[in-house]
């Protein structure tokens, strides 16, 4: 288990292959994670990667004003319907694409997504939908 931001962010930077996978798959408390978010922000996305990240966490870095942690966050297969649904509406088109693009995207979502105003998001919702 992750035990302090701290920590976190000497596993993610490390060399070492076994600490670097750590820092994807441990667990860590809420207040670890939120603690990660403020700070070190350039850790969020990273956060955003780790599998065993809480909803709640998740739900914060959905609105991240960072482009790259929302496209981290989007490639979550664990995300709620209203997750999917809050970033299939992101102003991002890379953000949507990776909405159209997660294998778990709820097909009403995709649907929605296939006449995107961007056409790699439409394009993308459409080859996923068959």
């Amino acid at each position: 288990m992750i035990g302090s931001a701290d920590e976190f962010v000497r596993l993610r930077t490390s060399d070492e292959p076994d600490e670097y996978r750590r820092a994807a798959m441990d667990e860590a408390p809420e207040s670890v994670w939120l603690e990660v978010v403020q700070a070190y922000p350039e850790m969020r996305r990273w956060v955003a990667h780790n599998k065993t990240v809480p909803m709640s966490v998740l739900n914060l870095l959905a609105a991240d004003q960072d482009e790259d942690v929302r496209i981290a966050v989007a490639q979550k297969g664990k995300l709620t319907a209203d997750l999917f649904s809050q970033l299939s509406r992101d102003p991002s088109p890379t953000v949507r694409q990776r909405i159209a693009s997660n294998a778990k995207t709820p097909t009403a979502v995709r649907e929605r997504l296939a006449s995107d105003a961007d056409e790699s998001v439409a394009t993308e919702a459409r080859t996923r939908l068959g």
